[in-house]
């Protein structure tokens, strides 16, 4: 039995659109959308084989991804962490979304280029959205940031796997 990938019965458009999406996701957990492409790839969710991306689909990638993600998610809760606006972690959130939006194109035989230009757009959207979701529901509903971080860390995820996933 041959794997289902994500994207085979999708239009080009369509495809776009989760490549964007996928860089929403990294605009929101920089190394969540690289984790969550990683292990679909390496689930044959996403088909790289024979792509410059295919590594993503490899164990160690997964691994990688994996654990920088975890460390990302404990590191987002610390008072210490400076602003996802900073040069560091937008940077961060373009580029992380750029590969996996491109990723999500390559494994649909579209354009790497243009999957990496809207997934890079994605996080810049990602991450000013998040930012002003973040902030606006903790004066809002008068919580600490630590709940409203923790929400955005299950949206975040939740939000990657249904992006790659084969449904």
């Amino acid at each position: 039995m041959t794997p289902r990938h994500i994207v085979e019965f999708m239009n080009p458009s369509q495809v776009l659109l989760l490549a964007f999406l996928i860089g929403v996701i990294a605009g929101l957990r920089s190394l969540t959308a690289p984790a969550v492409v990683a292990w679909a790839a390496h689930r044959n969710w996403l088909n790289l084989h024979g792509s410059p991306l295919a590594f993503m689909g490899s164990t160690a990638a997964v691994v990688v991804f994996t654990m920088l993600a975890l460390v990302e998610l404990v590191a987002d809760k610390l008072p210490s962490t400076p602003s996802r606006l900073k040069p560091p972690g937008l940077i961060s959130r373009i580029v992380l979304g750029a590969l996996s939006g491109a990723a999500v194109a390559a494994s649909a035989a579209q354009s790497m280029t243009i999957g990496g230009v809207l997934g890079a757009a994605g996080g810049i959207a990602g991450a000013f959205a998040g930012y002003q979701a973040r902030a606006r529901l903790v004066r809002a509903l008068q919580v600490p940031d630590f709940v409203i971080a923790c929400v955005g860390d299950v949206v975040a995820i939740g939000g990657g796997i249904l992006i790659v996933s084969p449904f």
